[in-house]
């Protein structure tokens, strides 16, 4: 049956055709539609070229094989990293190497860069830092780019330095006598000055911790700051983008991931120096690590796909899985499928240790392979993402704006038993009253199905729908440049903006947007290149977007996205210092001094809200706390509440987090905003 166009809602609804759904769902009429919502005017990343990567490791017999390249290409990846995880801080490439491990045949670099190239792909070559030196690593960029002309661009230095047991766990090898995070930013210079002087035009990356992953956030003895702190502040001149490794455990976290980068993105801000903002960020470790609620299953494929389209929507230029092959684990059985407990994207043909199950044959794919192949098939390099959203819990969405002015719409089901009809709205963009492409992988399925069918979703699927626009994009303005903030107060910021290109008509003025989930509220207009927004809240970050408009009323797409966040007042009757004491990686002490900078007053109530629901009060003291929702609500003992003008008081709390913690930023105080220091 074709869509349904409701025309005053600019929406498109998936109507029910001839599918075998579970009896748990039968009658799909008591089905209510999924409201998603499209809005092409809040813009996000554009979809990198290496956007989509993956591991290749030296043990994997089957690394430089034509079979696992012809399989990696037909699954749209387009970066790969070598020589493998830890192995790279013992591999030697000269003599292909690495003392205490196994390494296996037919693995070294060459027969490694045949597979890419036969691939399609990049390479990204991590140096061996644990058991190296900074002259291998420079004769390998030698031997790489000017001996073979590979080209290769991304360098890593080391994989996960921080666990070299300079904070109580090892498992990452590492020969230098000081395994502090200073150590290995000297070395991150002296390995990116050797390497660039064979080539000055590679790319040089540094590791960091993940955020509210350990050992995030933890300060050694002897360090002057946490591992990020240190290697940004010593390196931060010298690399040309940042390495983070994310295994989440659960299929749910990709919530996390907003703030995860926002905070990698500030931290390189705050300590790497000027002209930080041209430092990357590449998630060139990343897997579900979920082998209890499927690893290679359709959940954890889900859960891939999701994270994939998150990371890159937020500015990852790579997110590489874990692994090509990795062999057998734990076997169970999810969502009636065989769970072989394998983190790989194809499998090993290995059998489990009392030799009663084996895998299927050698490169099968298992279902995160075609979550990779579905979200190359959604975004492809150029795409932009634009915001997504939905009213069920069970269903996420996620969205990309083609150069020819195409749309995709991808839609995760994550239900067992429901398939849901969906009924979509768009903002920015009107749909062709034609049939869309639509792509589907539900459970078990062995590939991708391309139709014209607007089925609902089956329970446990990918689902990307191909909409032409109504009208022709030809003679549009080009969208402006990347903004900037300036001049940010607590109410107050001027944006700026390079021109937009007109199109057939002049562009008579420009749009700013501000992002509000999927939905955006314009905060102003201006004929020329900056605006200045006023009533904005103190400490709230703010999303923003700028959109050209032309003469005869065309838009252009929407700007890249611009992120930041307003201050406290600069004069306020109260001062707030926010300092933490210690920080475990999952919670923290906070310290709070509170200044009276009015007149005297005897009695004082302080409120602030944690930022995200995975944060919350474990203790106080020093005053009486309270929490209700995400509220604080902080009052004074008998002892501290009278406070003269210019005098202080300090209180202290343990907060708990189980994600990227975002520091309250904004304290009032007997009803008024507090500067913050």
């Amino acid at each position: 049956m074709p869509k349904t166009l409701l025309r005053a809602a600019s929406a498109v609804l998936l109507t029910l055709t001839a599918l075998n759904v579970s009896t748990a769902n039968a009658a799909t009429d008591e089905v209510a539609p999924v409201a998603v919502t499209v809005n092409a005017r809040a813009g996000l990343a554009t979809v990198p070229e290496t956007g989509i990567g993956t591991n290749h490791a030296i043990w994997d017999t089957n690394l430089g094989t034509d079979q696992t390249a012809d399989r990696l290409k037909d699954a749209g990846v387009k970066l790969v990293r070598y020589p493998g995880g830890s192995y790279s801080d013992i591999y030697h490439w000269a003599d292909h190497t690495a003392p205490g491990g196994y390494v296996a045949p037919n693995t070294d670099f060459d027969t490694f860069m045949g597979g890419v190239r036969r691939t399609g792909a990049q390479a990204m070559v991590t140096a061996n830092y644990g058991t190296g030196t900074a002259e291998e690593a420079a004769a390998w960029v030698r031997h790489a780019n000017v001996d073979k002309g590979y080209g290769i661009k991304y360098w890593e230095i080391g994989n996960e330095n921080y666990g070299n047991g300079h904070y109580g766990s090892a498992w990452e090898a590492d020969d230098h006598a000081d395994k502090s995070p200073a150590e290995y930013a000297r070395h991150v210079v002296s390995y990116a000055d050797a390497m660039k002087a064979v080539d000055p035009t590679i790319k040089i990356g540094a590791v960091l911790t993940t955020a509210a992953n350990w050992p995030d956030a933890i300060v050694a003895d002897g360090d002057n700051g946490s591992w990020n702190k240190v290697v940004l502040s010593i390196a931060g001149p010298k690399i040309d983008f940042v390495i983070l490794h994310w295994y989440p455990g659960a299929l749910d976290k990709t919530g996390h991931v907003p703030d995860m980068i926002y905070l990698t993105r500030r931290q390189i801000a705050q300590h790497a120096g000027p002209g930080s903002e041209r430092i990357g960020i590449a998630m060139t470790e990343f897997n579900t690590g979920s082998s209890s609620n499927g690893t290679n299953t359709q959940p954890g494929a889900l859960a891939a796909a999701d994270a994939y389209a998150t990371l890159l929507a937020n500015g990852v230029f790579t997110v590489d899985w874990w692994n090509v092959h990795n062999g057998i684990g734990t076997v169970t059985q999810v969502e009636g499928q065989t769970d072989y407990g394998d983190f790989g994207l194809l499998s090993s043909a290995t059998c489990s240790s009392d030799g009663t199950v084996c895998e299927p044959p050698l490169n099968t794919p298992f279902a995160p392979y075609y979550a990779l192949q579905m979200t190359s098939k959604f975004a492809r390099p150029g795409d932009q993402f634009i915001r997504a959203a939905t009213d069920q819990a069970k269903v996420t969405a996620h969205a990309a704006r083609r150069p020819n002015g195409d749309l995709a719409v991808l839609l995760i089901n994550t239900s067992s038993d429901t398939s849901y009809p969906v009924a979509i709205s768009y903002s920015g963009f009107t749909p062709a009253s034609g049939a869309p492409t639509v792509l589907t992988h539900a459970n078990g399925a062995t590939g991708i199905t391309t139709s014209t069918a607007t089925t609902p979703l089956p329970p446990l699927s990918l689902t990307t729908l191909v909409l032409h626009p109504a009208a022709a994009q030809t003679g549009r303005p080009g969208a402006p440049g990347q903004p900037t903030a300036s001049n940010v107060t607590d109410k107050t910021a001027t944006i700026s903006w390079p021109a937009a290109s007109p199109g057939t008509r002049p562009i008579v003025k420009y749009e700013v947007h501000r992002q509000n989930g999927a939905i955006t509220e314009q905060l102003g207009e201006a004929t020329g290149t900056s605006f200045t927004a006023s009533n904005l809240k103190p400490g709230t970050r703010y999303t923003l977007n700028v959109i050209a408009r032309d003469s005869g009323g065309a838009v252009s797409w929407a700007s890249p996205p611009l992120t930041f966040t307003t201050g406290t007042p600069a004069a306020s009757s109260c001062t707030v210092r926010l300092t933490v004491q210690t920080d475990w990686a999952s919670g923290y002490v906070g310290a709070i001094d509170i200044t009276n900078n009015g007149a005297p007053i005897n009695g004082w109530t302080l409120n602030f809200g944690w930022p995200r629901t995975w944060q919350s009060l474990g203790s106080g003291w020093s005053a009486v706390w309270t929490q209700n929702g995400s509220d604080v609500k902080v009052v004074n003992e008998p002892g501290n509440g009278a406070l003269a003008t210019g005098a202080s008081t300090t209180i202290g709390f343990v907060g708990n987090y189980s994600g990227p913690n975002v520091l309250p930023a904004a304290f009032t105080l007997n009803g008024t905003v507090c500067t913050t220091q």
